[in-house]
């Protein structure tokens, strides 16, 4: 039990800056949606983060942003380190399984961000270490995110994507044909890199397959293979890989609970 009462002003502003973090451009209105605070008191809260520079406005609108300074309060915890420990081993032990490498992958406000990959060397190596931010619409690990996760995030990050001018995101515009994608990776089990990104990014020689990684609280991450085209077909992967891929997202499920 705490020998004293918290500070609610303190409360409060960990409270704003925590959703302005979240909304990455945050107008008083969106915050006292966000918060249940009234506008006045998100008004004072914000003056204050800005004095100290934890916050500033956006120049190009009325809303607040999030500055540099708050890498300062993250110092000390580092989620994707933390987690590339956890799956290391377990995508080790796959590749040697299977013969080809994975990634898993975090979701992180607009893309996948790779945390832990058996991609160490060989022709699918390419670079893409922990630290890869992949978009979401085109990719995998991003499809399999989105089709598992709940209803309610879903919107949230179309409708984020829908926001930003980046030919990665045209599916964002194409909803039809977006749920159309979604609800065949629902109902397979499994997500695969779209033709464009494997074109514009592999010269169409690598493709993917993903699954998400979830328990009963939801989805925590996503899991692929990266294989080589000539090598094996969608078909063949399905048949091959799918039951395994599976399997391993389960356990890296169990490893990465009460992690995320």
């Amino acid at each position: 039990m705490p020998s004293f009462k918290p500070v609610a002003a303190l409360t409060r502003g960990l409270d704003v800056l925590r959703a302005v973090n979240e909304l990455r451009d945050a107008s008083v209105a969106a915050l006292h949606k966000e918060t249940g605070l009234d506008k006045a008191t998100i008004v004072r809260m914000l003056e204050t983060l800005e004095h100290e520079g934890y916050v500033t406005r956006n120049p190009s609108n009325t809303g607040y942003i999030t500055t540099g300074r708050t890498l300062q309060l993250s110092r000390g915890y580092d989620l994707h380190h933390r987690i590339a420990l956890l799956c290391e081993p377990i995508l080790a032990e796959f590749r040697q399984t299977i013969g080809w490498p994975s990634d898993v992958a975090l979701f992180d406000h607009d893309a996948m961000i790779v945390v832990q990959t058996s991609r160490e060397s060989g022709p699918l190596f390419f670079n893409r270490r922990p630290g890869f931010r992949a978009p979401i619409l085109e990719t995998s690990i991003g499809r399999a995110y989105l089709a598992f996760c709940a209803d309610g995030e879903r919107d949230r990050i179309i409708e984020r994507l829908r926001s930003r001018i980046d030919p990665r995101d045209a599916l964002a515009h194409d909803p039809q044909r977006l749920e159309s994608i979604l609800a065949e990776v629902r109902e397979r089990g499994f997500a695969c890199m779209d033709d464009s990104y494997s074109n514009r990014e592999y010269s169409g020689q690598l493709w993917a397959m993903a699954v998400p990684v979830r328990d009963e609280g939801g989805i925590l991450a996503a899991l692929n293979i990266m294989m080589l085209r000539s090598a094996v077909t969608p078909e063949a992967a399905q048949e091959r890989f799918l039951g395994m891929l599976t399997e391993v997202a389960k356990r890296l499920a169990v490893s990465l609970r009460g992690n995320i």
